[in-house]
């Protein structure tokens, strides 16, 4: 089969989230002038070393937050975020966080997550995550088509929960495995490795 996007596919379902997966979950919180907000982003990753930065993009938008999402309004606001990394632990939180609350209404409140504060941000965080990475904003990017922004930010301070350390080693298995989002309302915990060395 071929298809091009704007001709439409002919499917039951949109293909292209499942093509490109899985992709890791970044569960973004910021703070701006209406409170707190939490919501989970499929279209997230790390995009440099030196300094370490990440990624995320935003592709709808809410009636009232003025062709965005909370998440990018409250980035625009106040010039930092972070990136609570999703495990199978929290996995019915970062669901219950992707409601289309009111602009203005907690997710962390709305679904009963703990938060806490973050160290060179002001900027809640998720207390219980496995890693959590605090971000200042370097640039956002409008996209292609309606309401899409790419949120791009240099990652200030970094906390590891205690029980993800295995000899020195990040590995959340412990807290359940990553999750991932795949395809249609599809979903991966990531427990099986395997390592390769690049060739010398």
């Amino acid at each position: 089969m071929f298809y091009r996007p704007e001709a439409g596919h002919g499917l039951p379902h949109n293909p292209f989230n499942a093509i490109v997966a899985p992709r890791p979950i970044g569960w973004i919180s910021t703070r701006g002038r209406m409170g707190d907000n939490l919501a989970p982003y499929s279209f997230f990753n790390a995009v440099a070393y030196v300094p370490p930065q990440v990624m995320f993009a935003s592709t709808s938008a809410k009636p009232d937050r003025n062709g965005t999402k909370d998440s990018v309004a409250q980035i625009t606001e106040s010039g930092s975020f972070c990136v609570n990394i999703a495990t199978g632990d929290l996995r019915d939180q970062v669901n219950a966080s992707s409601a289309g609350l009111p602009a203005g209404d907690s997710e962390f409140r709305s679904a009963g997550i703990e938060a806490a504060e973050c160290d060179t941000i002001d900027c809640p965080r998720v207390a219980h995550a496995a890693a959590a990475l605090e971000c200042r904003m370097t640039r956002i990017l409008p996209l292609a088509g309606k309401a899409n922004f790419a949120v791009l930010g240099v990652v200030t301070g970094i906390h590891i929960r205690d029980d993800c350390l295995l000899d020195g080693r990040f590995d959340p298995r412990r807290a359940g495995g990553w999750i991932a989002r795949l395809g249609y309302m599809d979903y991966a915990a990531v427990h099986e490795l395997f390592e390769m060395e690049r060739p010398k």
